[in-house]
């Protein structure tokens, strides 16, 4: 008869799995949040849209969206505007009134080549919300993804 190899641990074993492990899942990064266009806004109150319960969670925190990236409005900036559909002309607005609800603006971290219009994209960044004007170029936005990266989908 054959005889099954033991499964016993010792306790220093047992113990030092245990120390190890913590340290072992620590390093595994967890994915970020992912919120899409449709979680943006929750309901037009008084003042007009009004951001969604997840917005105001995931202030401040890294968060992935996918959508298209609308034409730069020139060929060395470091922001562009993440859309919910493929655009040929950049939908930025002059104020925020008059701000779409299909649109995040994202500041890149470092300077990426700009893609087509028609591939889909991943941004990965932080999000921030509110009112907002940028002082090198003017632009008011009410949501944006700040210190991004981007890959084609």
């Amino acid at each position: 008869m054959e005889k099954l190899p033991s499964l016993h641990l010792s306790r220093r074993r047992l113990l030092g799995a245990a120390v190890a492990l913590p340290f072992t899942v620590s390093t595994v990064r967890a994915a970020d949040p992912s919120l899409s266009f449709d979680e943006l806004y929750g309901k037009i109150g008084v003042l007009g849209l009004e951001f969604s319960g997840k917005v105001k969670r995931l202030a401040g925190q890294d968060i992935s969206m996918k959508g298209f990236m609308a034409p730069p409005l020139k060929a060395e900036a470091q922001f562009f505007v993440l859309t919910e559909i493929p655009m040929s002309l950049c939908p930025f607005c002059s104020s925020d009134a008059d701000w779409p609800d299909n649109i995040v603006v994202v500041y890149l971290g470092e300077k990426q080549t700009f893609v087509q219009p028609s591939q889909t994209i991943e941004v990965r960044g932080t999000l921030e919300y509110g009112s907002w004007t940028d002082p090198e170029t003017g632009f008011v936005s009410l949501l944006r993804v700040r210190q991004a990266e981007y890959s084609a989908v």
